[in-house]
């Protein structure tokens, strides 16, 4: 009997502790209205610098163009330096990424930089500005479509300046008045919505990729009025993301983001599909977050312990963003085996672009050659495909180590859908009596052209000439 009410008692004492710290969460949850005192509008990062100083000066870090990581890096200098990826001007030609194409900065210069790039003209709306500035939310609210689709030099960026905005930065992740994780950009709960994901369920293993993914993610402007739309209802593989643009894109209208130069081929320019990537490979399978190896826990005042704010490649901060879970590995030995990931993914993204710039140019000659418009168009989808499949992937953020496995099947099926264009073409050209030699060897002395060219705004001009003539719809 005694046993009985013993068990009774530790029971009651359990329902009570639970009611009490249910009580105190709630209590806590109603208070946290005036936990900083800031506004639920405030957009100025500056404003959280007294209430937060460690994370400020974490974020602060940012700044720092530090020494890149061996495919990355922060400090600012064209993508189409020798060393980086030299023949982007081709295969990009007739867009502005062919023109201007940075390595990718700290968030503390996203307004700077996005003023500064040339790729922003007279013609550019207002989305472009999506992932640069703390004002947008607001934006949005007030401008609705006028947003989306209105002038960023006449409209868009004079509005934000006037709200005081700041780069990237505080209220993007956080509730100024609660400091709670948060979306603030709509695309975001769209593209999940489109899968099935309903965000207000979220948990915050989820925040602490979802924040992340409101802008480090592959989209497209929606025809209608421009607004950022992720490509997800079918997946988040570039092969679904590929059929997306293929059948639902299509059918509201969005066909490519340009048509190239070279082979006047409607195309695809995929942006930074860091989320997408990171979440279908073994971390992201696993439940690790971005925020677990670009935010790792660090001791900032030599004792208070904070996330990091300072986003950068976890191969800067092993032993915080690697150590915690690999506490088994020799810090060195798992560095070397990240490298070595790296480094068989980038010989293959090399080839991949390689065979798709030879695409584009077998293209051009059976335009110039006379062949027929159904085979061009056959030899063009095929040319499109390739080159997504390897952009896609280049165009994200780890060299292939956010899905190792994903990554290399992508540039396999690029090349395998380069070559199927190649071979048409090849096949059309014979019976015109092209000289596939001859051919070969001016496609080496284009990329010599363009590689040799030291001003790299320059570059792009040397893509097109009188054997290879620019190709645009008529």
């Amino acid at each position: 009997m005694a046993r009985k009410y013993h068990w009774a008692f530790l029971l009651l004492v359990a329902v009570i502790f639970m009611m009490t710290g249910c009580s105190s969460q709630d209590s806590e949850k109603a208070s946290t209205a005036a936990k900083t005192g800031l506004s639920k509008d405030e957009i100025s990062n500056e404003a959280f610098k007294d209430l937060f100083p460690l994370q400020y000066d974490s974020y602060m870090k940012n700044a720092e163009d530090t020494e890149d990581t061996k495919y990355s890096g922060s400090v600012k200098r064209p993508k189409f330096d020798h060393d980086k990826e030299p023949y982007l001007p081709v295969l990009f030609n007739g867009y502005g990424f062919a023109l201007d194409y940075n390595e990718d900065r700290g968030h503390v210069y996203a307004n700077e930089d996005v003023r500064a790039t040339l790729r922003i003209t007279d013609k550019s709306i207002g989305s472009c500005l999506t992932c640069k500035s703390t004002a947008v939310p607001h934006l949005i609210e007030e401008m609705g479509d006028d947003y989306w689709g209105g002038s960023f030099n006449k409209d868009v960026w004079p509005a934000a300046e006037a709200m005081g905005h700041s780069p990237i930065g505080c209220s993007d992740c956080h509730d100024p008045e609660t400091m709670d994780l948060r979306i603030t950009r709509p695309s975001l709960v769209k593209g999940l919505e489109s899968q099935g994901i309903d965000v207000s369920k979220a948990t915050k293993n989820d925040m602490r990729n979802y924040v992340c993914a409101q802008c480090h993610v592959e989209y497209y402007f929606a025809p209608e009025n421009g607004e950022v739309t992720f490509p997800w209802s079918e997946g988040f593989k570039p092969e679904d993301m590929y059929k997306y643009y293929d059948t639902v894109a299509k059918q509201r209208g969005f066909d490519k983001d340009w048509v190239h130069n070279v082979s006047g081929t409607p195309m695809i320019k995929a942006q930074h599909p860091d989320f997408e990537t990171h979440i279908e490979g073994p971390h992201g399978e696993a439940g690790v977050t971005c925020a677990d190896c670009h935010m790792p826990y660090e001791r900032a005042d030599g004792k208070k312990k904070i996330s990091s704010h300072w986003w950068k490649s976890p191969l800067k901060s092993m032993e915080a963003s690697c150590g915690t879970c690999h506490s088994n590995r020799d810090l060195d030995d798992l560095k070397d085996r990240v490298e070595k990931i790296q480094d068989t993914h980038m010989t293959a993204l090399h080839a991949a672009e390689d065979v798709s710039i030879s695409s584009h140019y077998y293209v051009n000659k059976m335009i110039t050659s006379g062949v027929s418009e159904e085979k061009i168009k056959e030899a063009q989808e095929h040319v499109r495909k390739g080159q997504w499949f390897w952009d896609i992937i280049a165009a994200e953020s780890a060299a292939g180590f956010h899905n190792p496995q994903g990554a290399l099947e992508s540039l396999k099926i690029s090349s395998d859908e380069s070559n199927k264009a190649i071979l048409i073409a090849t096949e059309e050209l014979v019976k015109k009596g092209v000289n596939l030699e001859e051919l070969k060897a001016e496609i080496e002395k284009v990329k010599k052209a363009v590689y040799d060219e030291k001003d790299s705004t320059k570059k792009r001009d040397y893509a097109t000439n009188d054997y290879f003539p620019a190709q645009q719809p008529k």
